[in-house]
């Protein structure tokens, strides 16, 4: 990779990541050339600061989690970008759009790059493909019968199937859950937003089968 997608000031008008690599060059195949010349602004730890995206991604997959996030996009949701963005930050699997495949990645904030997503055009092909894994399906929404996700003991390796914003899981997708989860709400609203119900299961998830000293 080059240099390109390197971040600017903040808004607060400081640099971000770190300047051009100091004294001689690492000789290391998973450095790149370009960040070492010209500095490292990206939005990656600091373990990765000048490492290429493949060898980043290489890293990754070797610690990745046994988990995989699933999405429901027949409404073009806006915040598809979000959930891969927090996907990327508790290190699941593979991210899945079901439906449209298009989908706005400035949530994403470049992290698609080291993310896995895979495009299911229907519900039924992401339920083939978790069969075919042995990944049952969590459903993840506010309906009656759902467990409370505070008490509910997730599956090391499942799917979490969120549905779009508004109206929620599919009948198609609650129907072919395995389990559906909700979470606790004690305001006035309905619903929350489907990025932020995601990062919740998702840590949920973190809290019951990853080692808090496994954090990058």
């Amino acid at each position: 990779m080059t240099a390109e997608g390197l971040a600017g000031p903040t808004e607060w008008g400081e640099s971000v990541g770190v300047g051009p690599w100091p004294g001689s060059r690492p000789d290391d195949p998973r450095y790149d050339p370009a960040l070492l010349a010209e500095g490292d602004r990206r939005n990656v730890v600091d373990r990765y600061r000048y490492w290429t995206v493949e060898a980043i991604v290489a890293d990754l997959d070797r610690r990745r989690h046994a988990f995989h996030v699933a999405i429901e996009n027949f409404g073009h949701d806006l915040n598809i970008g979000t959930v891969v963005r927090t996907a990327n930050a508790f290190l699941a699997a593979e991210v899945h759009i079901v439906g449209r495949r298009r989908w706005n990645r400035r949530g994403a904030m470049v992290t698609d790059r080291y993310q896995h997503v895979r495009h299911h055009v229907d519900v039924a092909g992401l339920l083939a493909f978790a069969a075919a894994e042995a990944l049952p399906v969590v459903g993840v929404d506010n309906h009656p019968g759902a467990v409370p996700l505070e008490t509910a003991v997730l599956p090391e390796r499942c799917v979490l199937l969120f549905g779009q914003e508004g109206p929620g899981l599919t009948p198609a997708a609650r129907e072919a859950a395995a389990m559906t989860v909700s979470i606790a709400q004690f305001g006035s609203t309905r619903s929350i937003n489907a990025g932020v119900a995601a990062g919740i299961a998702m840590h949920a998830w973190i809290r019951q089968h990853a080692a808090p000293g496994a954090a990058g």
